[in-house]
């Protein structure tokens, strides 16, 4: 193992065949850095050592909150599915597809909702959840590809924010190193989910 492969949370190999590191063919001003280089067919690649030392920071920031104030966007299908899993192992609050006007500003509303940490898994389809949580200056945790604008983020995990099986890895490893930091496990082989556990699930055709 070469020194950039040293303690990542996982083998590379099982980042790359995740394709957690394949990006767009667009940059935004503000994921210029987290870009390693540019593939032939014009696709951005992020840099895995990044990505993974981003998930550790974002594992470690989540943990030192009580789940009950912790609230988990998703949009898209495939981070819905691993989104909700995420925040059902952790005991955060989901909210599916876009986040109400007024939710966390307004307390004449019936959803009114005073959370103290936010988490975005796309946050170019999640401009709303952004938008409000930056009204109450709440921390946030964003999911972000090449395309996407970081205005108003925390903390950017670069990453495939799109693909199935990138959604339900960084999920995986995300609910894995929360509960390590809070204590609720102590080793990997104590995390009783699967990757495929959050993986959103493809209808067979009949």
């Amino acid at each position: 193992m070469s020194e950039n492969e040293e303690n990542l949370l996982v083998d590379h190999n099982l980042y790359l065949e995740a394709g957690i590191h394949i990006a767009t063919k667009v940059k935004s001003p503000g994921m210029k850095k987290f870009i390693y280089k540019t593939r032939e067919d014009g696709l951005y690649l992020l840099d895995l050592k990044t990505i993974d030392g981003r998930i550790r920071t974002a594992a470690t920031m989540v943990s030192r909150y009580d789940p009950k104030d912790i609230i988990v966007t998703a949009s898209r299908v495939y981070a819905i599915a691993a989104a909700e899993k995420f925040a059902e192992i952790i005991g955060a609050k989901f909210i599916k597809g876009r986040v109400t006007p007024g939710i966390f500003t307004n307390p004449n509303r019936k959803d009114f909702t005073e959370p103290k940490l936010i988490m975005i898994s796309d946050s170019r389809n999640e401009k709303q959840a952004i938008k409000e949580a930056s009204k109450v200056n709440m921390p946030i945790i964003a999911l972000s590809d090449t395309d996407n604008s970081t205005k108003f983020l925390d903390l950017i995990i670069p990453s495939n924010n799109r693909g199935r099986k990138s959604l339900a890895f960084i999920y995986y490893l995300m609910a894995r190193e929360v509960l390590k930091a809070k204590g609720a496990i102590k080793t990997d082989d104590e995390f009783k989910y699967r990757v495929e556990d959050f993986e959103a699930r493809l209808e067979t055709p009949k």
